[in-house]
């Protein structure tokens, strides 16, 4: 059984930040409905945040790989004006 948790887990790290943003977008509607008991709308709001979590830090680390991209370029254009 353990292997099945690390498999699954590898599929989650896998998703793309719209399929993420996705299911985020399904579970607060879930959750808005107000319709689950609350141990649901509990384990609903933990993985809510573990996706919101997740989508911040691809957010994150996709910003930080075009802020370096941006400054590579800037320098290639600053000696290219020299």
């Amino acid at each position: 059984m353990g292997g099945m948790h690390s498999m699954s887990k590898t599929k989650i790290e896998k998703k793309t930040i719209e399929e993420s943003l996705s299911d985020l977008e399904k579970l607060v509607a879930e959750l808005e409905n107000g319709e689950l008991e609350l141990d649901q709308a509990l384990k609903k709001f933990e993985q809510g945040v573990k996706l919101s979590r997740e989508c911040q830090k691809t957010l994150q680390e996709t910003e930080m790989k075009i802020k370096i991209l941006m400054e590579g370029e800037l320098k290639t254009t600053d000696e290219n004006l020299k």
